[in-house]
């Protein structure tokens, strides 16, 4: 083939190429595609509908809404969240009202990541999709209940794909013309990690060396690295940060490496894994053991010294040290009890005794009268003085546990409120 200009076309990619033609070519997504599965339901109705399909990478979402054009003998147009814009729609709108006047066909309009289109871009389509003028079809990485307009929700359906099973990706590599021993094959199953396009990109690059019978040797020369999918921005992100935060939580040394590790392997920014540390130290060690924020900022200014891979050793060892250190979440629940009460309360002012007086005329005005200076007392402490607004309630936000430090600090505390309580009771 050539375009155009008579030059050559480029071939396509090995993933093009080999795109399913109907649903029983489609290798996965058994759950939506299987007989009397709802998704070939749907494709069997010959009523298309919204929908998003929700899924990772290489799961099969591009495939499934060109399917989808073709069962039903729709206009495809397809569009990119990151490239398109606003005017984009209007032209895809353009378009499908030209084709249905011409040819009383409809229009499947397919949004590649529709999750990067901002609130006012989404809503663009809703005139076109209640119309019927349009079939919306978006596909995302993200979780739509969070970056999808709840208005654009309520008119699609979400179906979930899932990443491709070792079965699938292995029935995917018999399609193509690469010979792979058990071990090489085994290799670039687990290099794919559910990914149909990731695994059909790597058999591309093997092909291209002119090698058919691949080895395990040689399948890892040439790959360079097995790296491990890790959507950076996506859930898989997220959920990996939230399984590191459980385990160093729940005080698992072994997991907590685990999971540090695993974002670190697949490309996760080291400095990022660094702050959510230092949220970890505050957040679930607290004043149970204040060292280990310290150890996490450590860790944090040793890795922008030295980089990777030096650095990340910094961050394993914050991170092991979170994990064993006694656990309190005391300071995080007061903080939040506090902010929850002023959210909610009125705007007390200050006491007048507890007020700066750096004026004569505020002194007058009785600032600073009353104020009983802490160190000039017995243990720097002022029995029975408030510091809270008038008339406001008794509050006991922060609640020390009995571990670590903070078992000192409660009992501290007790015997302070002890002799609160005794000055009370001489002035009555």
């Amino acid at each position: 083939m050539s375009d155009l200009f008579g030059k050559p076309a480029p071939a396509a990619p090995l993933a093009d190429a080999l795109r399913p033609q109907s649903l029983d070519e489609v290798v996965g997504q058994r759950h939506l595609l299987g007989p009397g599965k709802a998704l070939r339901l749907a494709f069997e109705s010959g009523k298309p509908h919204s929908m998003i399909l929700w899924g990772p990478p290489g799961s099969g979402k591009t495939t499934i809404a060109r399917l989808m054009a073709k069962a039903f003998d729709a206009e495809f147009i397809a569009l990119s969240a990151v490239l398109s814009g606003v005017k984009d729609i209007r032209d895809a709108v353009q378009a499908a009202e030209h084709t249905l006047a011409s040819s009383g066909r409809r229009t499947i309009l397919f949004v590649d990541e529709v999750h990067r289109f901002n609130k006012a871009q989404q809503d663009a389509f809703l005139p076109y999709v209640e119309r019927g003028l349009l079939t919306f079809v978006g596909a995302t990485t993200e979780n739509p209940s969070f970056e999808v307009n709840s208005a654009l929700l309520s008119r699609a359906t979400v179906y979930v794909l899932e990443p491709l099973s070792d079965t699938d990706l292995s029935a995917l590599i018999s399609r193509t013309k690469l010979n792979l021993d058990e071990d090489a094959k085994a290799r670039l199953v687990g290099f794919a990690d559910g990914d149909a396009r990731r695994l059909l990109n790597a058999v591309e690059i093997l092909l291209n060396t002119g090698v058919r019978n691949v080895d395990a040797a040689f399948l890892e020369q040439t790959l360079a690295k097995n790296l491990r999918r890790f959507d950076k921005g996506g859930e898989q992100f997220y959920d990996q940060i939230s399984a590191l935060h459980k385990a160093v939580r729940g005080s698992d040394a072994d997991a907590s490496l685990y999971w540090m590790v695993r974002m670190l392997d697949g490309g996760a920014d080291p400095l990022y894994i660094g702050r959510r540390l230092v949220r970890m130290a505050v957040e679930d060690v607290g004043l149970a053991d204040p060292r280990a924020l310290r150890v996490a900022l450590d860790a944090c200014e040793t890795y922008e010294r030295l980089g990777s891979p030096e650095g990340e050793l910094a961050l394993a060892e914050a991170a092991l040290y979170l994990a064993v250190a006694a656990k309190s979440n005391a300071v995080y629940d007061a903080y939040n009890a506090a902010r929850d009460f002023i959210s909610r309360d009125g705007t007390r002012p200050v006491p007048l005794h507890i007020r700066n007086a750096p004026t004569s005329l505020m002194k007058n005005l009785g600032y600073g009268k009353g104020y009983r200076y802490a160190h000039d007392e017995p243990d720097a402490y002022s029995p029975g003085q408030t510091y809270f607004p008038d008339g406001m309630p008794a509050v006991e936000w922060y609640r020390p546990t009995d571990r670590g430090l903070e078992e000192k600090i409660r009992m501290k505390m007790q015997e302070l409120r002890r002799r609160n309580a005794e000055a009370a009771n001489k002035r009555r």
